[in-house]
């Protein structure tokens, strides 16, 4: 540890790590130690690469060949929700001195994979690229653009992305690629059950011969013990509820930038204001006051396990199309398990204020929303199989 213009400088993740401890910010777990001594030993091997490449004016010709015998293999973390992944691979992406480097979600790395691939396509019909396979020039553009790749939440869940992988990696890992990920499962779990897994299955040795693989298996879940401690439905609305609702968001996403992202939907987009990983943020007005539907809420909880929603009101009969929408919505997100947290006008009892079938059916309704503030409803949602 050393000091710069007055400030403590945490030059490994291990010291980063021991610091958080020091501090009392998290505590000792041996597990997660084991990692942060990990992720050091591959910011050490990156940084012979990008040293050798600099070595001489012949640096680079001869830093590739020795890269092309001996290439840097990556990590593959995986392991429970709230243990600590995600944590240790931000220290580690904050602390690499490489220039050219990547920290996003899987999902929306591979959505930029299916854009670029659709863009060259086009490309090839104007006879403005050759080559009949789109893969290798992506691949090519992706690594000039970094070649240290860090991917939070790796998940396979959609068949289009699942049949590029293994082509798409294997062109990845011959430009020189470092990959860093984590994720929930294993490799050997990954697309598990998916449709034609046969054709996936030749990415997952792949991933093992240029990634090695380690369990994180920290005993407790610090995500859900800071949760625990947290409100999760907050009323009535105001400056309180709204600084309560943003350090809930601040803890749920390790006070990381949020961004907006796209959903796609039959050919549609759905757009999600605020995402950070399996995290997103809404406001009632972006859900029930816009015409979404059952298959824009599924999509939505397919994609986060955490939704929060700002500033719910009292609805009326006058209200009714939005009533429905929420109606459905709670109904979506209490099916998938999701851990909601949401600030309104009134309890749960006091949402719907009118008669009718949206009357009978909010009933159903106000009882969800109870039960999804419940401490047991918070565990299902951190075990979901």
């Amino acid at each position: 540890m050393s000091l710069r213009h007055g400030f403590v400088i945490h030059p490994s993740v291990a010291q980063r790590y021991a610091h958080q401890v020091e501090t009392g910010a998290l505590k000792h777990d041996a597990a997660q130690e084991k990692i942060a001594a990990a992720l050091d030993d591959l910011i050490a091997r990156i940084e012979d690469r990008r040293l050798a490449r600099k070595s001489s004016a012949l640096g680079w010709f001869f830093a590739k060949r020795r890269r092309d015998r001996a290439p840097v293999n990556g990590l593959y973390i995986h392991g429970g929700v709230g243990r600590g992944k995600t944590m240790l691979m931000d220290f580690f992406f904050e602390l690499v001195q490489v220039r050219r480097k990547r920290r996003t979600h899987f999902n929306d790395f591979m959505a930029d994979v299916h854009d670029r691939v659709t863009r060259h396509r086009e490309a090839l019909k104007n006879g403005e690229a050759r080559g009949t396979d789109p893969i290798p020039p992506v691949a090519a553009e992706l690594a000039r653009e970094a070649w240290v790749l860090c991917f939070d939440e790796f998940s396979v869940t959609d068949i289009a992305d699942a049949m590029v992988l293994s082509r798409l990696f294997s062109a990845l890992f011959a430009e020189g690629v470092v990959l860093v990920a984590t994720s929930n499962v294993a490799p050997d779990d990954l697309y598990k059950d998916g449709l034609n897994r046969g054709l996936f299955e030749p990415f997952i040795g792949i991933l093992k011969a240029h990634a090695d693989i380690l369990h994180l298996g920290a005993e407790t879940d610090y995500r859900l013990e800071k949760l625990d401690r947290l409100p999760v439905y907050m009323t009535p609305p105001g400056r309180e509820t709204d600084r309560r609702m943003d350090e809930a968001w601040r803890t749920v996403t390790a006070g990381r930038d949020a961004e907006e992202t796209m959903l796609k939907v039959k050919g549609r987009k759905v757009t999600v204001p605020n995402a950070v990983d399996r995290a997103a943020r809404f406001t009632f007005d972006d859900l029930c006051r816009k015409p979404l539907g059952a298959r824009d809420f599924l999509a939505i909880a397919d994609c986060f396990d955490t939704i929060f929603i700002d500033h719910v009101p009292v609805m009326t009969r006058d209200q009714r199309n939005e009533a429905k929408r929420f109606i459905l919505l709670i109904d979506t997100l209490y099916d998938h398990r999701i851990r909601l947290f949401l600030s309104a006008e009134a309890g749960p009892d006091g949402l719907y204020n009118g008669t009718g079938t949206e009357a009978f059916e909010f009933d159903r309704t106000a009882s969800r929303l109870i039960e999804m503030q419940s401490h047991e409803w918070s565990h299902r949602t951190d075990n979901k199989t």
